[in-house]
């Protein structure tokens, strides 16, 4: 029995960043000599163990089948008789598909050091196409070692093509790819992913709304302010940037969404409020089983992001409505959250990257105005139900008209 070091462990020590998790390898034991040893069976599909102590997985040395579509269509073959090589050949990239031994030896039958060198994204072997989970996979490396230069290799961006044509990747259960998406967004270069996505034509096929914000006919000079889809990217771009949580990431992917084809035409537009449909936003939310938090966010930014950019010239009460619309009172910080997606998109779209927003103060002042007016006094003055409701109403209106009416003044006087 040999115990290896496997895949991004092996890679991230070799690029000289930080390992977070290690995979282990056991060739040439059983099931049963495994659990002699105190290990515990986790695998529902293939053979997988804890260790006793240090709770790490170790899996055993295995071949793998295409018997149907999808990530999950593989029949594996685990035993003794397996060898380090033919377990290291199923796997996706040459990068991933390096071991070390107990001495710290490097067993690297597929030149992965070497595309580490060069920089290169590169499929193992032919098998790479069958599995159509890898076309995110390779599409979430991509963004992630984008920093360090990192490019995909043309044969294997050709088999993405080719995996994406075929009609599996529609084989993929939600939970599988949002989890991919999950972990693309959340890199430093998030945009790289739906970059490859789309270059591999697999964006139309995951995520055809999306893929529909670019038009190159636009424009023959590729600018963000004029292509709908490049704007798209560099807001989610400004979000990685800015180190924003996943779900104002996922809103600033999906907000442009809910803009009707005549809006579309308009494009690039003054920023102006007009109603959404929403119907895209909420078929991708649904499409990926999106959490909760994640669907929220991008419904109500798709919806008012135009108010936000427009707040200053909205009246008292289409601010109160807008406050309302976000139940600031309970969830402040879901109101910072659009708020920061909102920003995100119109430094993007006006080239504000080193002033200031000031829509967020406004609003964010608004919200304060609001939330100052108490309901005791109007308790104890006797009013209880619908009234109580109206009143309270009414007194956050006339604090957000003296609000309003200060700060345009002082603005009007700088």
């Amino acid at each position: 029995m040999q115990i290896y070091k496997v895949g991004g462990a092996v890679r991230d020590r070799l690029l000289g960043i930080p390992v977070s998790d290690i995979d282990w390898l056991v060739v040439g034991a059983t099931v049963e000599q495994m659990q002699a040893l105190g290990y515990r069976p986790v695998g529902a599909d293939f053979p997988v163990f804890i260790h006793p102590r240090t709770g790490e997985e170790y899996a055993l040395a295995r071949t793998e089948r295409k018997s149907g579509r999808g990530y999950g269509g593989f029949t594996f073959h685990a035993s003794p008789e397996v060898t380090l090589e033919e377990d290291l050949i199923r796997r996706d990239l040459t990068i991933n598909a390096m071991a070390e031994d107990e001495h710290g030896n490097l067993c690297d039958p597929y030149h992965g050091r070497h595309d580490l060198e060069q920089r290169l994204l590169r499929h193992v072997s032919p098998a790479f196409a069958e599995d159509p989970l890898r076309v995110l996979r390779v599409a979430r490396f991509a963004a992630r070692y984008a920093p360090l230069g990192f490019h995909i290799a043309p044969e294997t961006l050709e088999l993405m093509r080719q995996i994406a044509q075929s009609g599996e990747l529609q084989a993929l259960t939600a939970e599988r790819s949002w989890k991919e998406i999950e972990r693309a967004l959340m890199e430093d270069q998030p945009q790289v992913f739906i970059q490859v996505l789309r270059e591999c034509a697999a964006l139309k096929e995951l995520m055809p709304e999306v893929d529909a914000l670019f038009d190159a006919s636009q424009s023959a000079i590729p600018d963000q302010r004029l292509d709908r889809g490049l704007h798209t990217l560099a807001v989610l771009a400004e979000a990685a940037r800015h180190r924003l949580p996943l779900h104002v990431r996922w809103a600033c992917l999906l907000q442009d969404l809910g803009e009707s084809p005549e809006q579309q035409r308009k494009w690039p537009r003054p920023l102006v409020s007009e109603r959404c449909d929403l119907a895209s936003i909420k078929a991708v939310n649904q499409r990926f089983k999106a959490p909760r938090e994640c669907q929220e966010l991008a419904l109500l930014v798709g919806e008012f992001h135009s108010h936000c950019h427009l707040a200053l010239e909205l009246d008292a009460s289409a601010l109160l409505e807008l406050l309302q619309r976000f139940d600031i009172y309970r969830r402040p910080q879901r109101f910072e959250d659009f708020i920061a997606a909102c920003e995100m998109d119109a430094r993007c779209r006006l080239a504000l990257e080193h002033d200031t927003y000031p829509q967020a103060a406004y609003l964010r002042g608004a919200a304060a105005a609001a939330k100052a007016v108490q309901a005791q006094s109007l308790v104890a003055a006797g009013l209880t139900g619908q009234a109580l409701g109206e009143a309270i109403k009414s007194e956050r209106l006339k604090a957000l008209e003296l609000y309003r009416a200060r700060e345009l003044s002082a603005a009007s006087q700088q």
